[in-house]
């Protein structure tokens, strides 16, 4: 298992300012301040923004609680919106579960206050390192497609 402090986002996920600010084999926390460019048409965190976050903390839990450290795609995602959301949020993942190829998880992001902003269910299939994805997505064993 990796430790929080060498635990590597994704690029699209590093890009947005996100943090990891704990993570172990019981849960997953990031943390994210809000700026401009974060939010919608009416100030709020945008809910697509909400959605990754709670996919980063999701897929931080599923991979820190596998023994082998392999790596997770996401397989599917609900997500409940609950309030909106400003100022300082906090993704909480959780992995509840996982099999030889799948993990069931859970997330909530929370405002500074402690607020529920919003949760979700995730389902992630888990990928060994050294595979990649080929032309289409699809999955491949490195270096050939």
């Amino acid at each position: 298992m990796q430790s929080p402090t060498d635990y590597q986002f994704t690029p699209f996920v590093s890009q947005l300012g996100v943090e990891m600010v704990s993570l172990d084999a019981t849960q997953s926390c990031i943390k994210l301040v809000l700026e401009d460019r974060h939010l919608n048409g009416l100030g709020f965190a945008h809910g697509g923004l909400l959605m990754t976050l709670l996919d980063a903390a999701m897929a931080a839990a599923a991979r820190a609680k596998d023994p082998d450290g392999q790596g997770v795609i996401t397989i599917e995602m609900k997500t409940s919106f609950i309030r909106p959301g400003r100022g300082v949020l906090y993704a909480k993942g959780y992995c509840d579960h996982h099999s030889s190829t799948m993990a069931f998880c859970r997330g909530e992001v929370v405002d500074d206050s402690g607020r529920l902003l919003c949760q979700a269910m995730g389902t992630f299939r888990r990928v060994r390192p050294q595979l990649s994805l080929g032309r289409g997505g699809a999955v491949t064993s490195k270096g050939t497609e």
